[in-house]
């Protein structure tokens, strides 16, 4: 029976980008940090599309300190003419789901093969981002639009002219939208934009942050530029391991519109194969057919060279896929005109007939080099043969102690000082320092979820040439470490569904030591139970740095910075004092905001001088006598100038000078000033907003300017009670 009261009314249709607010997650994956660099990302890949299609040879990506991001390119820039539905072709990309020029692989625009093909990156940038501002530089003007929310808030509109040509497009993430963090991580994106790098021989791309680091300092920017294209990137891989041939193995190939490009070079390592595969520059973190096909091709060209040249005779083993991938590092670049990926994140290529194209170019052409270069096909071979014969003695290691019952979670090690709690989720297992520690730990512990294992010295380093699996069963605190997991070990043994405790904890003492122990365990993790890792088991205790008392108060600190904010809290607790130029009294808690503000706009100033800017003369001139700074820094072939976000630019160019330039043009009869670049002052907009709550408390901009060496100053407060 239908439930009553369900009519048409129930049904909502969600309009514009509605949808991608509503649901997130459909079109990034995830609303977590994953998900929040994903937005760095999809406007990253339209400016690769725009490099593949040989109009742009550099991006720029900036993280700026209020939070927002920038990326920059110069390829020909979104069209901004209107399009027949009657908005400009820039609103309709950045406001409506699926719209784009990738779509029926049109080649007169360019867009041989895209990775930006769904049209809903930009437009899902924008309805995830508090704000946007994207500036268009196209027929020698600069077109400017913001929108809040995925909401236009201006019209386009031109704000200038510019000899170059290219989009820039600044966005600030949504808290409400990603509740657990909206900060970017630098060495993330560092990481994805090096790989498109790679990916993209010749194109330059540069990383700049300009967020001060915990030391108050500026990160170096990075650039990343490589001729070498995906052989450079296999070389990086391999650049701290033996390798078990100089150049790496390098070919490409174009069958039915399909462009395919693979690199591979073996180390000496016995770890796990270490692939990376991209369609058309994308990641593709689940594999795809093109992954499939190199992996088929590639046992079955070694298998058949070795049987064809008798390197298998006296082994006794055949070579498998795995064995054959050990120590292997490849890149796998496939160019696909319409791909088909699973999900708008894009992790897996779905199109089929990838695979035979694959195949059949690493059939052909790995043949070819090691029919030519047999010196290197024979280490190859003798390494995977060592490696067959490393599973099979793995598989009888496994067998034997199975047997003797030492990986059997039922006979718990006697050093494992376990838990009462049953639910395995509940439970935590503390790794330590040897007895020592370890008695001290079951001392602090809570044997009710907290079990305590105390590991002897320093556990063997698995990314050595010994540490095969039956080399690390034969340890004996490994197999105790094994046993206490529950798990089992290796690709036919390991069950995570049995693992005893969710969350894995290394506790090791805050020197050299305990460093060199806590990368041994995580290495050891990382390469016999990445499942642990990926499950998010493993944990890394950081115990406090500093403990604090203050009467019968106690309170532990975690690093400086939180030392140097408590330590500020307390001298402020018994304090009362007044401001000194207007006689206000404050409290305690308003004192503490006071100062806490006054620091970070500190802060905001040490960044805005490091990038050239006077912030004593743009706090002190007071354009026009208004209560308010310039929020953007525009850089013209003829000087610097400054302009409020309610000005139009053309008002600051040499046809009608004004006294709001700080620079004045060198030559007013200059006919034309062309625009080089306009940055937005984000840590103003910061600092506006901060000189608007301390305005509610007294404090006045004019009290945030330096005074002159022979200025005479007076101090802000007066101490009425405590020190």
């Amino acid at each position: 029976m239908a439930q009553s009261g369900y009519t048409s009314a129930d049904i909502q249709v969600l309009e514009g980008l509605e949808a991608v607010r509503k649901r997130p997650s459909m079109y990034i994956g995830s609303t977590g940090p994953t998900g929040l660099h994903h937005l760095v990302t999809e406007i990253v890949d339209n400016s690769i599309d725009e490099a593949s299609a040989g109009f742009c040879t550099e991006i720029k990506v900036t993280l700026h300190a209020d939070g927002s991001v920038t990326v920059e390119d110069d390829g020909r820039g979104i069209p901004v003419d209107t399009h027949e539905s009657g908005v400009s072709a820039l609103e309709l990309i950045m406001t409506t789901l699926h719209a784009g020029g990738k779509f029926d692989g049109r080649q007169n625009i360019g867009y041989k093969s895209a990775g930006g093909l769904h049209g809903v990156g930009a437009s899902c940038v924008n309805a995830l981002s508090e704000w946007c501002v994207v500036e268009v530089r196209r027929d020698g003007k600069i077109y400017q639009q913001r929108y809040e929310r995925g909401v236009p808030v201006t019209p386009l509109k031109i704000v200038g002219n510019s000899r170059r040509t290219g989009t820039k497009t600044t966005f600030y993430p949504d808290a409400q939208i990603f509740k657990e963090t909206i900060e970017f991580s630098f060495d993330r994106l560092a990481e994805r934009l090096r790989e498109l790098a790679f990916l993209n021989k010749g194109v330059k791309i540069s990383l700049t942050d300009e967020r001060p680091t915990e030391d108050g300092t500026l990160r170096e920017p990075r650039t990343f530029q490589y001729e070498g294209g995906i052989a450079s990137f296999v070389q990086f891989l391999n650049q701290n391991k033996n390798v078990l041939h100089s150049n790496p193995i390098y070919f490409e190939a174009e069958r039915d519109g399909v462009y395919v490009e693979i690199a591979l070079q073996y180390n000496d390592g016995y770890s796990q194969e270490n692939i990376f595969s991209f369609a058309n520059s994308i990641r593709t973190t689940e594999g795809g057919f093109h992954e499939s096909g190199f992996k088929t091709a590639l046992t079955r060209t070694f298998n058949q060279y070795a049987k064809k040249n008798n390197l298998l005779k006296n082994a006794k083993v055949s070579l498998s896929g795995d064995d054959i991938r050990e120590g292997l590092t490849a890149v796998i670049s496939v160019k696909v005109p319409e791909p088909q990926f699973e999900g708008q994140t894009k992790a897996k290529l779905g199109n089929t007939e990838v695979e035979g194209i694959v195949q059949a170019l690493v059939n052909e052409q790995l043949s070819t080099y090691l029919e030519e270069h047999p010196q290197e096909a024979k280490l190859i071979i003798e390494k995977s043969i060592r490696a067959a014969q490393a599973r099979e003695a793995a598989r009888k290691a496994r067998e034997l102690v199975r047997r003797k019952g030492v990986l059997d979670s039922a006979a718990l090690p006697s050093k494992l000082a376990d838990c009462s709690e049953r639910d395995p989720a509940r439970c935590e297992l503390f790794l330590v320092e040897g007895d020592s520690a370890g008695g001290t730990a079951k001392q602090g512990r809570d044997r009710q979820f907290q079990a305590v294992m105390p590991l002897r010295g320093k556990i063997l380093n698995v990314e050595r040439e010994r540490a095969r699996l039956d080399t690390i069963l034969a340890r004996e605190h490994i197999s105790a470490l094994i046993a206490a997991l529950g798990t089992g070990i290796g690709k036919d043994d390991f069950d995570i569904s049995k693992l005893r405790y969710h969350r894995i904890i290394l506790l090791a003492d805050a020197d050299v030591d305990g460093a060199h122990i806590r990368t041994l365990l995580l290495t050891f993790f990382f390469r016999q139970f990445p499942e642990l890792i990926l499950n998010g088991h493993i944990y890394i205790a950081q115990p406090p740095l500093y403990r604090v008392e203050r009467g019968r108060r106690q309170r532990y600190i975690q690093n400086e910075e939180e030392m140097n904010a408590y330590l500020l809290e307390l001298a402020m607790e018994a304090s009362k004092v007044q401001n000194a130029r207007r006689k206000r009294p404050y409290t305690a808690l308003q004192l503490h905001d006071i100062v806490t503000a006054i620091q970070r706009i500190q802060q905001l100033r040490n960044l805005l001088e490091r990038r050239g800017i006077d912030v004593n003369r743009l706090f002190g001139q007071r354009f026009r006598g208004e209560e308010r700074v310039p929020l953007f820094h525009i850089r013209t072939d003829a000087g610097d100038f400054y302009r409020f976000a309610d000005e139009p630019m053309e008002d600051l160019l040499p046809e009608s000078p004004r006294e709001t330039q700080l620079d004045m043009l060198a030559s007013e009869e200059t006919e034309e000033v062309l625009i080089e670049d306009v940055s937005d002052l984000a840590e103003i907009r910061e600092i506006d907003r901060i000189i608007e709550q301390l305005g509610r408390r007294d404090i006045l901009p004019d009290d945030f300017v330096r005074a002159e060496e022979d200025e005479e100053t007076t101090p802000l407060f007066t101490i009425l009670e405590g020190e």
